[in-house]
């Protein structure tokens, strides 16, 4: 079992590679939005740190909570999807026994969710007021929960790729980021470059769907073409440094339309998250 300063010392340390990767149309050190810099990230992580990692709280208190502390501390939604990602890998592997695994402790998580989980995190959602929320029928964030978290994401998994992490036991997680970020980094040896080969070719295959909330498909097809060649050229790159110029215009064209591909860069870091937590899990029990 993993001590509290452990999990909130892999939380900080995951969104601070995410933002060290230098992701076309999103904030990171190498280029900031219109309305968010790197130090209201990094304000947003510490702050909302603690309460993520608070024993005392339920899965959906620590989502509530964590989404408080980040309103309260930069007055804008920079992390919702973050928190809403790692949240249960946190409480999961804080209470992981000897030979047990994390995707298996994930699922038994996410199997038993409550309606009471469910109605925080639909406060959390409508506090945090992400872009293209708008309503729905059935299970609208702004009105009390009918149904369990899991159900609810379940609901929402064919037009959110958050919730569809949900549906699937982060699917996207452990069988394509993980993989992807591990053979990147045994390349490189830069955890940034791993961590931004996942964020590519994420893009690369699917569709962001905070994006597509916003504009529909009018950008899908050409962000998709762009992030192809992204990632064959940085599978083919001598040095990360190499790119920089194909980043930087990049990056310059998405920002232009205003494309900020927020949902691959929370899945990239609960990514990173997973594989820390996963090297720590290791030392911990002598490699099992």
């Amino acid at each position: 079992m993993l001590n509290r300063q452990q999990l909130m010392d892999a939380y900080l340390q995951a969104c601070e590679i995410e933002l060290q990767a230098f992701k076309p149309g999103n904030v990171s050190v190498y280029s900031a939005a219109d309305d968010m810099t790197v130090e209201d990230f990094r304000v947003s992580v510490r702050v909302s740190s603690e309460p993520i990692t608070n024993p005392q709280y339920s899965l959906g208190e620590k989502i509530y909570y964590a989404v408080k502390a980040t309103r309260e501390a930069v007055a804008c939604n920079t992390n919702l999807g973050i928190i809403l990602l790692c949240a249960p890998l946190l409480q999961v592997v804080a209470g992981l026994k000897k030979g047990e695994n994390l995707r298996d402790g994930l699922r038994l998580l996410l199997e038993n969710t409550t309606r009471e989980d469910a109605d925080w995190v639909f406060k959390a959602v409508t506090l945090a007021a992400p872009a293209g929320l708008g309503e729905s029928e059935q299970h609208d964030v702004q009105k009390p929960a009918d149904v369990t978290l899991t159900e609810a994401m379940v609901f929402a998994a064919d037009k959110d790729r958050i919730a569809l992490q949900y549906a699937t036991i982060f699917k996207d997680v452990f069988d394509f980021g993980v993989l992807r970020y591990n053979r990147a980094f045994v390349l490189s040896g830069d955890c940034a470059w791993a961590a931004l080969a996942v964020f590519t070719a994420m893009l690369a295959q699917y569709p962001d769907s905070h994006i597509e909330r916003k504009y529909g498909e009018r950008y899908s097809e050409w962000i998709k073409a762009e992030m192809h060649k992204l990632d064959r050229a940085m599978q083919t790159a001598c040095e990360p440094e190499e790119l920089l110029p194909v980043l930087y215009d990049l990056d310059k064209a998405f920002k232009a339309q205003r494309i900020n591909p927020g949902t691959t860069a929370d899945i990239t870091v609960a990514t990173v998250l997973v594989v820390l937590l996963e090297q720590l899990i290791g030392e911990g029990t002598g490699g099992l």
